[in-house]
């Protein structure tokens, strides 16, 4: 990812108050996050974090499937109404498994992983940080 965008990235951040804006492309990943400090003030700089994703596993025994962004679990696309998954279930890679709420926004979570879902990590309407184990799958 190239400077430009980057610094782009660090402005909208800065500009729309958000505390944390994460952005894949292909196998890159950038995370800004900004903090703010006890005085209430937003710090003169965002914070960024690079990295080169490192391409998952397939099929791999035990696999845990990562929460990619913090917010708050949910299980079901509404209230009241069925799981996307379920323990036991097949899933292929790109299959919703979760939706994760942040900033108001409602994330769909697909797959990275084929296999069975042999655990739900996290209990529903729980919130979650970055990177936190959503499900094992076999």
């Amino acid at each position: 990812m190239d400077m430009r965008k980057i610094r782009k990235l660090i402005e909208l951040v800065q500009e729309t108050g958000i505390a944390e804006l994460e952005v894949r492309d292909g196998d890159e990943k950038i995370r800004v996050a900004q903090f703010a400090y006890a005085s209430g003030k937003a710090p003169a700089q965002a914070v960024v974090q690079e990295e080169a994703q490192v391409p998952a596993a397939k099929n791999v025994p035990g696999a845990v499937m990562p929460a990619p962004m913090a917010g708050t679990f949910y299980r079901a696309p509404a209230p009241g109404e069925a799981p996307f998954v379920d323990v036991g279930d097949t899933v292929a890679v790109g299959d919703v498994l979760c939706i994760v709420e942040s900033m108001k926004m409602m994330n769909k979570v697909e797959s990275e992983f084929a296999g069975q879902i042999a655990e739900v990590l996290v209990e529903n309407g729980k919130p979650i940080e970055s990177g936190a184990g959503l499900f094992r799958i076999l």
